[in-house]
């Protein structure tokens, strides 16, 4: 199986436009200020935007979209019936596959968390002259920078997987040489022995 260029093309354009998100993500994270409410003596949360939740959870899409089209093309390297040929391709990507997975693991984990977090508004309402109220939650910097550093990770580990797997993949070729060879193997005795007997 050769490398498919459009889909390699398909797989850097989500994962890059996943890692823009995940920036903007991190600089658009929901501030929230205690402010004293004007009619009365409490006070209460104000938050000013929501956008790192929606930039998450399209990165969020993006990621998977690509760790599922690549995934589909190879059949998950486990299932198929497709014959990779032994050594030093099919071991890197054995190796690349498992990085792949446990970066995309990571990475979505991270998003999802972080846009959860940073949709969640505190909504507690406390008394201006206790000072109950002395901070809102907020989502802690670096989770969003994290998702997009294992976003760069997954993208690296998969092309480097989906190029290991295209090298090491012979379409069956091997399988069916290795069958012919048994069959030949199988059938020289016979004719000997057929020979032999046409000499008595």
């Amino acid at each position: 199986m050769g490398v498919s260029l459009p889909l390699v093309a398909v797989i850097c354009s989500l994962h890059i436009m996943a890692f823009v998100l995940a920036i903007g993500a991190e600089k658009r994270r929901s501030t929230g200020k205690v402010q004293p409410d004007e009619y009365d003596d409490r006070t209460y949360c104000v938050y000013d935007t929501d956008a790192s939740t929606v930039y998450g959870l399209s990165a969020f899409m993006l990621v998977l979209v690509s760790q599922v089209a690549v995934n589909g093309v190879t059949r998950c390297l486990c299932f198929g019936k497709r014959v990779l040929a032994s050594g030093a391709s099919k071991k890197c990507a054995v190796l690349f596959f498992i990085i792949s997975w446990l970066s995309f693991i990571v990475a979505e984990a991270c998003l999802i968390a972080g846009s959860a977090r940073n949709a969640y508004h505190t909504k507690y309402v406390g008394y201006y002259a206790k000072k109950d109220l002395s901070s809102c939650a907020t989502l802690r910097k670096g989770v969003f920078a994290a998702s997009a550093a294992m976003i760069l990770i997954s993208l690296i580990s998969l092309l480097s997987y989906y190029h290991s797997y295209a090298k090491a993949d012979t379409g069956g070729w091997v399988k069916h040489q290795n069958d012919s060879e048994v069959g030949m193997a199988e059938h020289a005795p016979e004719k000997r022995e057929y020979g032999n007997t046409q000499a008595v």
